[in-house]
């Protein structure tokens, strides 16, 4: 069981604060700036005189000392003792005496060394994992360690004010989640930025009686109320974007594709919430024809002829819908080739990832390469 004692720089003759201890102890600590009396429990330990002088006009305010530093007046020495002394204030005119029980928030090192705190290992309370995570930042930084992330659950929300105190920023949040980040060296973050884009699919389903799957979406811009247009959406986390082009087409419409290539994309910038946007043009080959409406985002859908949707003023009268269906119809005619997505491994990450090229050396009656 440890024992409590209060310990208080006052004045050179007396000292209160606290301090913890795991086994008793007797030896004479050195003081700040001043000898002073130091009374500890008995149950523990008794400590008494004047000792040598640690001058700490250098140290910086909310600096910790350990009892070895402080000793040897060496403010360098840091973690691993049994009490470490915070300065606060001005000349070290007050301390307190935290006890080995001062510790480093549970937390790993990545490759580039920086250090991912486990948000399994948070302390109980706001005033806690103040302490704590004061005292972290000075470990790591005489380590040397780079950016902090710190990972804050929903139900831990209550620490966050806490670590934006610190000078932790936002990075990113999640429904489950808020990310905060804090760069320990001089000079500017190096840190990577949170998600740039937004990535989205559209697809370019025609059928045998050359007849292209269009909606009409129940929620647009009312200039674009008129318009028949391809089915899209965003592609899922961890989706992939031929993956993403089959689900969307049948989530809007119940019609069931094959994904057949990506024939164009698009990049756009500053669009939802100032991101920048990558869309995905991908032609699908259908697989059934019954369609069924999602009522909640379409409010109608039909096959329609090839040319009646390449006609429509809204798509003549724009550049980039006009290219887009200009290329579908160059790739129907096997006068264009697109992209087809293959598994590789590489070596920088060791996990398998889709690369999409024209595979110019297979034989693939259906594309002519120019």
């Amino acid at each position: 069981m440890l024992s409590l004692m209060e310990l208080k720089l006052f004045d050179p003759k007396s000292v209160s604060g606290i301090a913890h201890s795991r086994r008793p102890y007797s030896s004479a600590f050195s003081s700040f700036r001043y000898g002073v009396d130091v009374r500890f429990s008995p149950r523990l330990c008794s400590c008494r005189g004047a000792f040598p002088r640690v001058f700490v006009s250098s140290i910086s305010e909310n600096a910790y000392l350990t009892r070895k530093a402080i000793a040897s007046g060496d403010p360098e020495k840091l973690v691993g003792e049994d009490y470490v002394y915070r300065i606060n204030g001005k000349y070290g005119a007050s301390s307190i005496l935290f006890s080995g029980d001062t510790r480093v928030l549970e937390a790993s090192y990545d490759e580039y060394e920086g250090v991912v705190v486990d948000p399994e290992g948070l302390p109980a309370t706001p005033d806690a994992f103040s302490s704590i995570l004061r005292f972290s930042l000075t470990h790591w930084r005489r380590r040397q360690k780079k950016g902090v992330w710190l990972k804050l659950p929903l139900e831990r929300a209550e620490l966050v004010p806490v670590a934006v105190k610190e000078g932790f920023q936002y990075h990113h949040a999640e429904p489950g989640y808020v990310m905060l980040t804090y760069w320990i060296p001089e000079g500017p973050c190096m840190l990577p930025a949170n998600a740039t884009h937004h990535v989205g699919v559209g697809g370019f389903v025609i059928n045998q009686n050359n007849e292209v799957l269009v909606v009409q979406e129940k929620y647009c811009n009312p200039a674009f109320a008129d318009l028949w247009k391809l089915p899209t959406g965003f592609i899922h986390e961890s989706e992939e974007i031929y993956q993403g082009a089959v689900r969307e087409v049948k989530e809007e419409t119940g019609i069931d594709t094959e994904f057949v290539e990506v024939v164009a994309f698009r990049h756009a910038h500053h669009l939802a919430f100032e991101k920048s946007d990558l869309f995905f043009v991908c032609m699908l080959t259908p697989l059934s024809a019954d369609i069924q409406v999602d009522d909640f985002e379409i409010q109608a859908a039909k096959w329609m002829p090839l040319m009646e949707f390449v006609e429509q003023p809204l798509i003549q009268g724009d550049s980039m819908f006009k290219k887009i269906t200009d290329i579908c119809v160059a790739r129907l005619k096997k006068r264009y080739c697109g992209l087809f997505p293959h598994q590789l491994v590489s070596a920088f990450d060791r996990q398998t990832s889709s690369l999409y090229y024209n595979d110019f050396d297979a034989q693939d009656s259906t594309c002519a390469s120019n």
